[in-house]
């Protein structure tokens, strides 16, 4: 997994990687201590005493009862004006237009928290892949040449193999199907190293899954999903948050809340006029 940092940071060749290569990339020290301070903070106050929240890729650990060593927390712009900066970080953004278009958007930013003894997941693709064990249910010919999907993976506590640092296979996204069990992932898997304040970027389509931490200390993370902007967000933000919120948004929250984007529209109730086209009319 190659490293880049903010004065290295080559979008171009990031997208490469993330593509052709191992589909990873790791971001070094893109958030300064304070910052991941501040969000962990959050992330241990909302999921310290909360309800069990709607997770992932963990049927085992349920049926093992070990399903509450690991923990969400949803709807994080909420939460804190730390999310907000750190969805929108420049660098972030750059490799995002890069990758997935100029107009791209934010399909979910959550926290995922794994205390010690908590259990790893099911080897998986990410949304909008993530259900491609049913594989009659997505398009014919769909393949991995071109992206629906990016994940940020912003470190809040140390990644390591104890600790249960995120397994992957690289190259696994030129495939573009669910992993099999016959596909043999944990005798072929690599690691997302990092220290807090750095960040993996990589592509959903890489076989990946979180590991068990079977240190003594928590492995906590923020996972931010970026997607085209045509494809349906995940998590609906939009209607979890604040009126306030969605009025005084920045231009890039916007964007990335997909507010700038009017489908689905009412087209019935829309202005009348030409909409779409080269010729389309400059303000709606």
């Amino acid at each position: 997994m190659k490293i880049f940092t903010q004065e290295t940071l080559d979008p171009e060749a990031i997208v490469a990687e993330l593509l052709d290569g191992p589909g990873a990339v790791l971001l070094r020290g893109l958030f300064t201590p304070g910052e991941i301070a501040e969000a962990r903070a959050v992330v241990m106050r909302e999921s310290e005493d909360a309800a069990p929240k709607v997770t992932h890729f963990q049927g085992a650990a349920e049926q093992e009862g070990r399903i509450a060593l690991q923990r969400r927390v949803w709807n994080l712009l909420a939460k804190g004006e730390v999310f907000s900066r750190m969805a929108a970080h420049p660098a972030l953004m750059a490799v995002m237009r890069a990758f997935l278009g100029t107009e791209f958007i934010m399909g979910s930013i959550a926290a995922n928290r794994i205390l010690p003894g908590g259990p790893g997941q099911e080897p998986h693709i990410d949304y909008p892949y993530w259900d491609m064990h049913k594989p009659e249910s997505h398009p014919v010919r769909i393949n991995g040449a071109f992206p629906l999907n990016a994940q940020a993976t912003i470190l809040l506590d140390p990644f390591t193999e104890e600790t249960g640092a995120t397994a992957y296979v690289p190259g696994t996204q030129k495939a573009l199907r669910y992993p099999a069990e016959s596909d043999r992932f944990h005798e072929r898997c690599s690691r997302m190293l990092g220290e807090p304040g750095d960040t993996v970027v990589f592509f959903g389509a890489v076989w990946h899954c979180a590991m068990p931490n079977r240190s003594r200390q928590e492995r906590s993370a923020i996972l931010i999903q970026y997607l085209p902007k045509f494809v349906k967000p995940m998590e609906d933000m939009p209607a979890a948050l604040p009126r306030a919120f969605v009025e005084q948004a920045s231009p890039e929250l916007r964007q990335l809340l997909g507010l700038n984007y009017p489908y689905p529209e009412v087209l019935d109730a829309a202005k009348a006029g030409n909409a779409e086209g080269r010729r389309m009319m400059t303000a709606r």
